[in-house]
C-alpha cells in the first residue's frame, strides 16, 4: 500500500549526506534530486523541499514508524554534531560539510553481505554486484510502474551454490558469501546471538569468525546496523584524512590502524564511529 510521511522542520538531515556518506548501496538519485530505495520489505522515495522531508513509498507498516526507526529520527544529531564540533577545527569543518548525515538503522543480514562484497570494492560496482543479487534472489515489489526487489533472505541465498554467486560478478567474495549464508543457515551463530551483545570486542570476534569479514568488515557492520558508535572503521580515506590532519608522516600506507584507532578513542571517545562519518564523507567529497 502507498504511502506519505511528511517530517516538518527537521535539521540534520540531508538525502544526498545521508546516501552518498558511504554506509548504504541500495539507494538511487532521481532526475529530481530524491532518492528511492529498498530496505527490508519496504521502497520509499525521500525528498527534501525547504525544512520539510517528503516519504513516499510502499511500506510494510505505518510509514511513519518504518522512517523514524530506520532514519534513527529519535536520535538528536545537533547534540551529537555540537560535542563532535567542540573537539577540533578539522572535525568542526566537516561536520559543516556533512551536516546532513544520520546513521540509518540497517538489516543486520544484509548489511553482513553487502560489506563482505564490499571489501577491496569500488562504491558503483558494489551496487551492481547488490543489484543483481536482489534481481535474481529477492522478492519483486511494484512501485510507480516500476519494479524493485527485497534483498535475499538467508534461505533463499541459501539456495544458491558457490558457482551461481560467482554469475553476480562477486570475484574472489564467492565463496565467503557461500560460506558466511551457510553458517547462518546452519545455525553456528545467529542474527538474534549478535543483535544481542552488548560488548564491542565480543561482537566483533563473533563477526569475524564469518568468512570473508575481517576488522574492517566487522567495525562497519557494528556502526551500521548495531548502533555501535564508538567503533572506527579505517579505509584508505580514513587513513588519508587521519594522516593529514593529525599524523603527518610522509608515507600515509606506513600509518598502523592499531595508531588511527587509538588516536580516534582519545580523541573521539563513544562518539568516533560519527567522527568517522563526517571526516569519511567530507574527505572523500570535498
Amino acid at each position: 500500500m502507498e504511502q506519505k510521511y511528511i517530517l516538518e522542520n527537521c535539521t540534520s538531515f540531508k538525502p544526498a549526506d545521508i546516501f552518498e556518506c558511504g554506509q548504504c548501496f541500495r539507494w538511487n538519485k532521481e532526475e529530481d534530486g530524491s532518492y528511492t530505495g529498498v530496505f527490508k520489505n519496504n521502497v520509499l522515495n525521500v525528498k527534501k523541499e525547504g525544512e520539510k522531508i517528503i516519504f513516499e513509498g510502499i511500506c510494510e507498516g505505518d510509514i511513519k514508524d518504518v522512517c523514524r526507526d530506520y532514519f534513527d529520527l529519535d536520535t538528536n544529531y545537533e547534540e551529537i554534531k555540537e560535542k563532535l564540533s567542540n573537539i577540533d577545527e578539522y572535525l568542526k569543518t566537516s561536520i559543516e560539510y556533512g551536516s546532513g548525515i544520520r546513521i540509518l538503522n540497517q538489516d543486520l543480514w544484509e548489511t553482513i553481505i553487502s560489506f563482505i562484497i564490499s571489501a577491496n570494492n569500488n562504491i558503483p560496482r558494489i551496487k551492481v554486484i547488490i543489484d543483481k543479487m536482489c534481481k535474481k534472489y529477492g522478492n519483486c515489489i511494484k512501485y510507480k510502474g516500476k519494479e524493485y526487489y527485497t534483498f535475499p533472505s538467508i534461505e533463499k541465498l541459501g539456495e544458491a551454490s558457490v558457482e551461481d554467486i560467482r554469475t553476480l560478478g562477486v570475484g574472489f567474495r564467492d565463496k565467503r558469501i557461500y560460506e558466511t549464508t551457510q553458517m547462518f543457515l546452519n545455525k553456528e551463530i545467529t542474527l538474534q546471538e549478535l543483535e544481542s551483545e552488548e560488548d564491542t570486542d565480543v561482537l566483533r570476534e563473533k563477526l569475524m569468525t564469518l568468512s570473508g569479514v575481517g576488522e574492517k568488515v566487522a567495525d562497519c557492520v557494528m556502526l551500521f546496523s548495531l548502533k555501535k558508535y564508538n567503533v572506527f572503521p579505517v579505509d584508505v580515506w580514513v587513513r588519508r584524512v587521519m594522516n593529514e590532519l593529525y599524523i603527518k608522516e610522509d608515507d600515509e600506507k606506513k600509518v598502523s590502524k592499531k595508531l588511527l584507532q587509538k588516536l580516534a578513542k582519545e580523541k573521539y571517545a563513544s562518539l568516533a564511529g560519527l567522527a568517522q562519518q563526517y571526516l569519511f564523507y567530507w574527505k572523500r567529497e570535498a
